[in-house]
Formats: structure tokens, C-alpha cells, sequence
């Protein structure tokens, strides 16, 4: 069940996509969240950084990892605007991640398209928040890019 908590930091997490959209990046973005408090935000910089690792994921585990001074993040949450790649979700297996929280499906490139066994086994996950939203961010800007 979608709690107004998750609809709050999926917002935060869409303003961060929007970031990436006026840089002309794939508007995706995230936020790491530990006791109810932001502690890294990122948007994709593929484009940018000229890095094909530098998805909003990526950025934002990296940044918590520096905040917590650690390695894992058993106890906070991801929130991104889209599902996870393979790259994306297997950095939060090896962080341990506590919660996954996601807005629209990526049927072509999620990591659901090679099992949940991508993702650590104790990590919970939360789909669809606001993934209507986050899709029409995605559709607008592939729409744009076709023109």
C-alpha cells in the first residue's frame, strides 16, 4: 500500500528528474532517504559526465554512502522515478538496501525483466508511486527527442 510519506519523497525524487529534463538527460531521478530525512538526491548525468554509469541511482547511493560513511544502507530508501536497471539494481544489492521505491515500469530495461533475485533479498519494494507522472515525464521527453 502507497503511504503519503512515499507520494512526498517520490515528488522530491520527480523534481529531480525534472533537473535532468531541462539538462536534456533522460528525465530520471532519485532520492536516499534515512529516518524520514533526504540525505543525497541525484538525476541522471549520462550526457553530462559523458559516463554511461552515471544514472540517478548510481549518483545518489554514491552520495549516501559518503553520508553515512559507510558501505550499506540497510536502513534507508531509494526512491526513483523509474524502475531500477540491472547496473542500478545490483549496486543496491551490494548496499544492502533497505527499501526500493519506484514510479513507472521500464518494461524494456528494468530489472524486473531479469528477476527480483537482482536486488538483495531483505530489500522491500514499493511499485508504482506516481508512476503515471514519472511515465509521462519519460513519454514527453522520447516524444521530443522523435521530432
Amino acid at each position: 500500500m502507497i503511504q503519503p510519506i512515499d507520494e512526498y519523497f517520490m515528488r522530491e525524487a520527480l523534481k529531480e528528474a525534472e533537473k535532468a529534463n531541462e539538462m536534456r538527460e533522460v528525465p530520471v531521478g532519485a532520492v536516499v532517504v534515512s529516518n524520514n530525512r533526504i540525505i543525497a538526491r541525484a538525476h541522471n548525468q549520462v550526457e553530462q559526465l559523458q559516463d554511461a554509469t552515471a544514472h540517478a541511482e548510481m549518483l545518489a547511493l554514491t552520495a549516501a554512502f559518503g553520508h553515512v560513511g559507510g558501505k550499506y544502507l540497510t536502513s534507508c530508501t531509494l526512491y526513483v522515478t523509474l524502475e531500477p536497471c540491472c547496473m542500478c539494481a545490483g549496486a543496491t544489492y551490494w548496499a544492502q538496501l533497505g527499501r526500493l521505491v519506484f514510479g513507472a515500469y521500464d518494461p524494456r530495461r528494468g530489472y524486473g525483466t531479469m528477476g527480483r533475485q537482482l536486488l538483495h533479498p531483505r530489500t522491500e519494494v514499493t511499485t508504482s508511486v506516481l508512476g503515471e507522472e514519472a511515465a509521462r515525464w519519460l513519454t514527453h521527453f522520447f516524444q521530443y527527442l522523435r521530432c
